[in-house]
């Protein structure tokens, strides 16, 4: 695990506050001036998308984000550039999340090491299988220190959940239902399967996502996990407020209360 996920970890066991962004989006050079302003607003991490043509796993929302992005003209390759100053404006964790096509077109090891030389502490692939994982990358992410993130959802067994776990190396997300991001909304509903995650003593923390979009959402997500991963609301809000400093800001003190 990265030494800045890891510091995170063992600093912070709850309310753990990621917040997902695109991109690219609004604007193709709005990347660091988003970062510098979550920073600035008090969230622990912050995971960065990378736009791709057939986001699977994400809603309407972010598919638009990610869409708007690509005709702005962002790309893998301007994403490292506009990343090169990064740690020039935050030491929080980033991590990217994306899928597994591009990098693969990019090159699995050529990607590795740029987001080591720019400072990524992390990467969420949806669709990397576990077993491709634990046959090429395992090595591969070790040798460039970045922590591997896998999702797991209501339908994934005990068996799957603790495989996950043991190849994992720095968090577990959490996927709050079966659905694509941004639509669901009632978390008791999930209460027995959060709860099952929790008794289950996972060595890595565990994260919830899809469907965290207020206050209420948030500190419920809370109570079965580590902490929560914003996306979908982030995006809206931006969308509708704009990425200044107080925008951000009043975006984060509502979602947690």
């Amino acid at each position: 695990m990265s030494v800045r996920l890891t510091t995170l970890f063992e600093k912070k066991k709850s309310n753990i506050l990621s917040v997902y962004f695109t991109a690219g989006y609004p604007e193709i050079n709005d990347t660091l001036k988003i970062v510098k302003n979550l920073d600035a607003a008090g969230v622990d991490f912050i995971e960065i998308g990378m736009p791709f043509s057939d986001p699977l796993a994400d809603g309407p929302v972010i598919q638009e984000s990610s869409q708007k992005a690509i005709q702005n003209g962002m790309t893998i390759n301007l994403l490292f550039e506009q990343l090169t100053d990064l740690r020039k404006q935050t030491q929080i964790p980033v991590v990217l999340m994306g899928y597994l096509n591009p990098v693969m077109q990019y090159g699995e090891e050529a990607f590795l090491s740029k987001c080591a030389e720019v400072g990524i502490d992390g990467l969420i692939l949806p669709d990397l299988p576990m077993e491709i994982y634990n046959q090429d990358w395992k090595v591969l992410t070790k040798k460039f220190d970045i922590s591997n993130i896998f999702l797991i959802t209501p339908q994934s067994s005990e068996e799957r959940i603790k495989a996950i776990d043991n190849a994992s190396n720095g968090f577990v997300y959490v996927v709050s239902s079966n659905s694509i991001t941004g639509t669901n909304k009632k978390f008791d509903r999930q209460a027995e399967y959060y709860n099952s995650i929790k008794q289950m003593n996972l060595k890595n923390p565990t994260l919830i996502g899809f469907g965290i979009h207020d206050s209420e959402t948030f500190k419920e997500a809370c109570q079965y996990s580590n902490g929560v991963i914003v996306g979908t609301a982030f995006i809206k809000h931006i969308s509708k407020q704009g990425i200044c400093k107080d925008s951000i800001s009043s975006f984060v003190v509502q979602l947690k209360g």
